[in-house]
């Protein structure tokens, strides 16, 4: 079998000097698939240029919560034209950032919806990135959905069984990082024990939070094995099960991702 990583930042600047032997022991490790994460719409040409450089890579358009201030004019309108690209799969990652605040929450929220409209339009799914926003996350997404339907996945996921719960019942996916192996992590293991099989993803959100036993170091896609070890150890199942799962759920979410 084959994981893989649903969210990595390939195109950023720690992969500069060494991106092929980074793509090399993915493989090694048996992540054949990656997806590698748009936040600016100024920086996408980086983000496309990748994937188009590996057939295994694909990206999405979007714009972090971080940056939402300085690029304030996106429309669903020029989120959809770059999403024509045959290796655009996904809009973000988008929604709301209330610990670091680095962008005005209402801005945030404004841009958070016109992600959710150009996936609404066009049926790929949604990226979304909550911190410290649990109850606006929820709110947001559940008015929206009201509006009409659209796929997507809480990325990194860090929050509560609340959290899940709501997002499990408007059809979304909980997608694990590294976050999950971290020994203080226990509140989050719980929560994710209770997320059935079918609606899990496996990520690494690299270059960030590594998993254990390489916490504190640059992450790469390769380490996304590790966190499907340690999800098979938390759902009583095998790693290969694992494996198999989290990548039918990601082609099911990811219908315009084909396998290479």
């Amino acid at each position: 079998m084959s994981l893989v990583d649903s969210h990595c930042h390939l195109d950023f600047d720690q992969y500069e000097e060494d991106i092929d032997a980074v793509m090399a022991r993915a493989g090694e490790a048996g992540v054949a698939t990656m997806v590698t994460i748009g936040t600016r719409l100024s920086t996408f040409p980086k983000v496309l240029a990748v994937a188009e450089r590996y057939d295994n890579v694909f990206c999405t358009v979007g714009i972090h919560p971080h940056e939402a201030q300085s690029e304030v004019a996106v429309t669903a309108a020029a989120l959809l034209d770059v999403a024509a690209h045959p290796k655009v799969v996904g809009f973000g990652e988008t929604g709301l950032d209330y610990f670091y605040d680095h962008s005005p929450r209402d801005v945030q929220r404004a841009q958070f919806r016109t992600h959710i409209e150009a996936s609404r339009q066009s049926g790929l799914p949604l990226i979304v990135h909550t911190r410290d926003a649990e109850d606006d996350t929820i709110a947001i997404l559940t008015e929206e959905s009201g509006k009409g339907a659209f796929p997507g996945v809480i990325h990194c996921f860090s929050g509560t069984g609340t959290l899940a719960e709501a997002a499990l019942s408007l059809g979304f996916y909980i997608s694990v990082s590294g976050i999950v192996t971290f020994n203080k992590a226990e509140d989050l293991r719980q929560v994710v024990a209770k997320v059935p099989l079918e609606r899990l993803l496996v990520e690494t959100d690299s270059p960030y939070l590594a998993p254990m036993p390489f916490r504190g170091k640059r992450n790469e896609p390769a380490f996304v094995a590790r966190t499907a070890a340690r999800l098979a150890e938390i759902k009583g199942v095998s790693v290969a099960e694992i494996e198999q799962r989290t990548t039918e759920n990601f082609f099911t979410l990811f219908t315009k991702a084909q396998p290479s």
